[in-house]
């Protein structure tokens, strides 16, 4: 493993030894303030429901207040939410708010999302537990109690991440008792096996405990894409005395899978979907690999709440991925000349790709402070953090070699070609480390309303290729990026508001350009939002709705002809958001929208047009009934819409609106002693066939289709 120059004097080391050693010393501070305190009673545990969809989001960082007065764009989705829709892996989150669509996501592979037309950085968008991680590896969602997905430029929430919004993943913590396992297939014979156990001890419930796990084999319509994929899990805690808690979690997975690459324009032809069989797995050859993926991850955290609405959180969390990309991967046509596309006939060019044994590793410690203090007629909600984050990623040399090994075609009927593991192109390694000091203050004063934020960030990063044929020198850089709002009550729970804030993201240099995995310039992303929200509650219903207007200028980069990327231009995107969610007696309802207009601004080498694979607009609606009967029987409805999006930079090709349908119908009922829940769930009821989305991986045109219809059938049941 090759070590990077890092200067470490006066900086913070973060280790397991030092981060329990913090967390050691705060907890016996904790026990002595109530020493001589043995003899009272911890209370009772409880355990409260929380609403399947929530339009708040903790890693907001805007309190526990309802979430009509938050002047965001967020939701929450708990468990059964996602059970309920049937989400099994982040990419389906596309099927719940208009505000997210797909980046590249494909059978086998990472999920990528896309918020507000912008792509999550899967490096920094993501966090677990509110602490960052790397989504660069197939995360499981068995042992989640809730995915977040906050919406828009998050740097007073992040500090370093892309302006679309963050992705943060809630852990389940013991809760009491749970006994659960869940059992599904599918008609491509994936099937599913999960269990789900935990429960409190000791003489006053003091200790808690969960257990998670799940294994699963791994299949789909593509031919030839069998795989497997396995989850543990397990989460402690110890209530010291009431508001004082100790946390402990680590989870393990591993996934193994071929990755299923997509179609591509054919010469100056958009193919039919009608016409190309969805199937059709292009690698497939006799030494094709599986796509592996390994991590373990683990926090620990100390809670305390100090009375008078002060309270404290101190968290360290660590995480360790190993990765194996590989496949026989089809790109460009050498035969014609072009490289983001096949030829006219169909043929493309046959790659050998691997990229074994890649290594990331990421290192968090959180600690933070708020609480409420008053000043003549204004109440403040104050709040403090310090975030100290390191990651670095020990890539090696991968195969990747020019020329390809051969030709293949989009019919799959072509010869088995020769391999090439030959390590001849060069990984980019980086290291990265940041410090950031977080302040914010939220006033309130009648009627009125105002937030303020501002997040210093101190960033060290550097960069090594795998041959060592550059080795960038250590850049530092100091940045703030301030986030403001204001809100006005305009009705009872009825609130407009207007923010403003700012954004940083890392970015490198791409493959294929002469300065690949450079780092490039810091620059800032800027974000206007203007929405109304709102919400009625009522004995019989109860409603949540908000609109909202937002800005987003994100920096840019572009290849010059002398084929070095630089910064270059920016991408503007404006648009219209509106969600809608409620239940009315044996009703449910959720739906959103959006309509983006996506623009490329001031750019010198590429074209000022819209960017690809962004859809104009975006539907989603969930309705459920229940029915009275003797055994509560549910049938929900999803319609998920996307509008046309473009094809290439060009601009001169779009893929077609497209519209799926979802249905499921569960019921729930006892069965000796235990309560046992069915379901089965249809998607793409209609098996309709369409380009679902047209991602530009590598500077090359993919399409990717539609899966086929999908029957699962499964059980839960509650012992």
């Amino acid at each position: 493993m090759r070590r990077f120059p890092f200067p470490t004097q006066r900086h913070l080391i973060l280790t397991p030894l030092a981060a329990a050693a913090c967390g050691l010393c705060v907890s016996l501070g904790a026990q002595a303030q109530v020493a001589g305190d043995e003899a009272s009673t911890l209370p009772s545990v409880g355990v409260t429901a929380a609403a399947k969809r929530q339009a708040k989001a903790s890693i907001a960082g805007l309190g526990d207040g309802p979430a009509w007065q938050q002047p965001v764009q967020a939701q929450t989705f708990s468990e059964e939410m996602l059970k309920d829709a049937q989400v099994t892996r982040l990419a389906d989150l596309t099927k719940l708010d208009a505000s997210v669509s797909d980046g590249y996501n494909t059978v086998g592979y990472i999920d990528t999302l896309t918020v507000r037309g912008f792509v999550l950085d899967n490096a920094y968008n993501y966090r677990r537990e509110g602490l960052p991680i790397s989504a660069e590896t197939r995360i499981g969602l068995e042992n989640k109690a809730a995915v977040e997905v906050f919406k828009g430029t998050s740097g007073i929430q992040a500090g370093v991440s892309s302006p679309g919004g963050l992705v943060n993943l809630l852990v389940k913590r013991p809760e009491g008792r749970v006994r659960s396992a869940t059992f599904s297939v599918d008609n491509t014979g994936d099937a599913m096996s999960a269990v789900d156990l935990g429960d409190r001890f000791g003489e006053r419930r003091q200790w808690g405990v969960r257990v998670n796990a799940a294994v699963e084999r791994l299949n789909s319509h593509v031919d030839d894409s069998e795989g497997h994929r396995r989850l543990a899990a397990l989460a402690v805690d110890h209530v010291f005395a009431p508001g004082q808690v100790l946390e402990a979690e680590m989870e393990h997975s591993f996934a193994s899978q071929p990755s299923i690459p997509g179609f591509s324009m054919l010469g100056t032809n958009l193919p039919s979907a009608n016409s190309i069989n969805p199937s059709i797995n292009l690698n497939n050859q006799p030494w094709t690999q599986p796509s592996q993926f390994r991590g373990t991850t683990a926090t620990i955290r100390l809670k305390n709440d100090w009375g008078q609405s002060w309270r404290s959180t101190v968290t360290y969390g660590a995480q360790y991925l190993k990765s194996n990309d590989r496949a026989a991967f089809p790109s460009g046509c050498d035969a014609e000349g072009v490289y983001d596309r096949y030829c006219q006939d169909g043929s493309f060019d046959v790659y050998d790709f691997r990229s074994d044994d890649e290594s990331r590793t990421t290192r968090a410690f959180l600690a933070q402070l708020e609480g409420s203090i008053e000043t003549g007629r204004v109440k403040h909600d104050v709040g403090a953090s310090f975030l100290r984050s390191v990651h670095f990623s020990d890539l090696h040399m991968a195969s990747f070699n020019y020329p390809p090994v051969g030709v293949g075609n989009i019919s799959g009927n072509f010869p088995d070609l020769p391999e090439d593991p030959s390590l001849q192109y060069p990984n980019t390694d980086r290291h990265e480390r940041s410090s950031e000091i977080t302040l914010r203050d939220t006033m309130q004063w009648g009627n009125w309303r105002a937030w303020m934020g501002v997040r210093h960030s101190q960033i060290r990063r550097q960069a090594i290729r795998a041959d060592n044929s550059f080795v960038t020198p250590v850049l530092h850089k100091a940045v703030n990026t301030p986030w403001a709002a204001l809100g006005y009550t305009v009705a009872p729970q009825t609130q407009a508001y207007v923010s403003w804030g700012e954004g940083i993201e890392l970015m490198y240099a791409p493959r294929n350009t002469a300065n690949a995995g450079a780092p490039l310039p810091l620059f800032k992303s800027r974000q206007t939002e203007i929405g109304l929200k709102g919400q009625v509650q009522g004995t019989r219903a109860t409603h949540h709705w908000s609109v909202s207007a937002f800005r987003i200028s994100k920096p840019e980069g572009a290849t010059t002809p002398g084929d070095v990327y630089v910064m270059d231009g920016t991408s503007q995107h404006v648009g219209l958001e509106g969600a809608w969610q409620g239940r009315r007696g044996p009703w449910t309802w959720a739906g959103s929208a959006m309509l983006l207009d996506a623009q490329r601004k001031d750019s010198v080498y590429a074209a000022n047009l819209a960017p690809t694979n962004v859809p104009e607009r975006l539907i989603k609606l969930s309705t459920g009934y229940t029915f009275k009967t003797p055994a509560s029987i549910t049938l929900q409805g999803d319609l998920v819409h996307e509008g046309r999006r473009w094809v290439d930079v060009q601009n001169t090709t779009r893929i077609p609106s497209w519209t799926r349908m979802d249905l499921s119908l569960r019921t729930t009922q006892p069965w000796h002693g235990q309560t046992v829940t069915w379901k089965l769930a249809v998607q793409n009821l209609f098996d309709k066939r369409a380009w679902r989305e047209t991602p530009n991986s590598f500077d090359h045109i993919y399409l990717l289709p539609m899966a086929e219809r999908t029957i699962t059938a499964s059980a839960q049941i509650d012992f």
